[in-house]
């Protein structure tokens, strides 16, 4: 491609796709994937704190049918690479604000997959830290007997941000400019006012 030629969409990686024509739809089963992840979070919290149900026997959705998957910390530490993963390939379909806040997704993200990371160690090599019986994140350290309690607050302080930057991709403020993805409900509605 020459130098002043406008780039042809067949032409880009799948990166820039995600990041284009792809953004709108990928970023959608993105955030598919972590609402029901925290559906399976706030499920276990409903298990614990409204039904009663003992710790160990409340595991979410997944955790009425496979129990074993939910006490893994494979299945844990694999959907921190997937938040962190997707947290960084679409960071570049956001601008300005939206990328902003996005980027303090990710950097939380980066931290709680350390956590899950040392999760997943401690559990390969079954060298639990501290004389504890089961794996231990450097926060569970302090709070012990409040494992689910660090998620669901791992999780939101991931999420919060996450929510405000795809508030702002979705709204840009007003003097900036909206992403190439097209994903901008205020240029739409623009658009909608000038026809």
């Amino acid at each position: 491609m020459s130098a002043g030629t406008v780039p042809i969409v067949a032409e880009f990686g799948i990166y820039q796709k995600l990041n284009s024509v792809w953004h709108k739809r990928a970023l959608n089963l993105f955030m598919f994937i972590v609402l029901a992840h925290w559906a399976e979070h706030l499920s276990q919290a409903y298990q614990i704190y409204v039904l009663g149900w003992p710790r160990p026997q409340a595991g979410g959705f997944l955790g009425l049918f496979y129990p074993w998957l939910v006490s893994s910390e494979l299945m844990h530490y694999g959907y921190a690479v997937v938040m962190l993963v997707g947290l960084w390939t679409f960071r570049k379909g956001f601008s300005g604000t939206s990328r902003k806040w996005w980027t303090i997704a990710l950097v939380i993200q980066f931290w709680h997959h350390i956590e899950h990371a040392v999760l997943q160690w401690q559990a390969l090599t079954q060298h639990y830290w501290f004389g504890s019986p089961v794996p231990v994140s450097f926060l569970q350290m302090l709070l012990p007997k409040f494992r689910i309690e660090i998620h669901l607050f791992y999780n939101a302080a991931v999420f919060m941000p996450m929510v405000i930057g795809m508030y702002y991709h979705l709204f840009p403020p007003q003097g900036e400019h909206s992403a190439a993805c097209g994903c901008s409900l205020r240029r739409r509605s623009i658009h909608a006012i000038a026809a």
